[in-house]
């Protein structure tokens, strides 16, 4: 089982739809090779923030960077913080990114973390609002992943060419296109 420590209301509401998402999407597609593991064997935290602006963000995330930091990767290799009420723009969304580095830099975890995205309205910068390319980042809610740089390496030196995942990822949601998507995980690609 997944980790999710948060009982509120909100996390509630978030965290079921965030592991259907992760499971079926992320797991089942084999967007992400290096997922698959580490959901099995419910090492990945889901942690859910009521941050209501960019700061308090900021602060959720320091935390939850703490926490990972202390936690033993055989119990919890990653996390997911999960904010639905800051960040529903994705433009801003993807602005505050820069400031979540400034912090791995400030926090000196840079190097040891990394922070990867994901966002309802995710748009790669050579794509369409449209393209169905764009659902290998897209998400139920906006959430930003956390990631073990150790890991990420570890998982690069198995796989080899990672561009190659890129291109097979897209090509396997061009080949299912939005319908496909749509069956797949129905709540979130209406």
């Amino acid at each position: 089982m997944t980790i999710v420590d948060d009982h509120s209301e909100l996390a509630r509401s978030t965290a079921p739809p965030t592991l259907a998402w992760l499971e079926a999407v992320v797991v089942g597609l084999n967007l992400c090779p290096f997922a698959k593991l580490p959901f099995r064997q419910g090492r990945i935290r889901v942690a859910v923030s009521d941050a209501r602006d960019e700061n308090e963000l900021l602060s959720d995330l320091a935390d939850e960077l703490a926490q990972l930091q202390q936690a033993d990767p055989a119990q919890c290799e990653t996390t997911l913080l999960i904010h639905p009420q800051v960040l529903a723009d994705f433009h801003q969304y993807n602005d505050f990114l820069d400031a979540a580095d400034t912090l791995l830099d400030r926090l000196a975890l840079e190097g040891e973390f990394q922070v990867a995205s994901f966002h309802p309205d995710y748009q790669f910068a050579d794509t369409t609002a449209d393209d169905v390319t764009n659902c290998s980042n897209r998400s139920p809610f906006p959430m930003l992943h956390l990631l073990r740089e150790a890991s990420v390496e570890a998982a690069i030196d198995s796989v080899g060419d990672t561009d190659a995942i890129v291109e097979r990822n897209m090509a396997r949601l061009r080949e299912l296109g939005w319908t496909g998507l749509k069956a797949l995980s129905k709540d979130q690609f209406q």
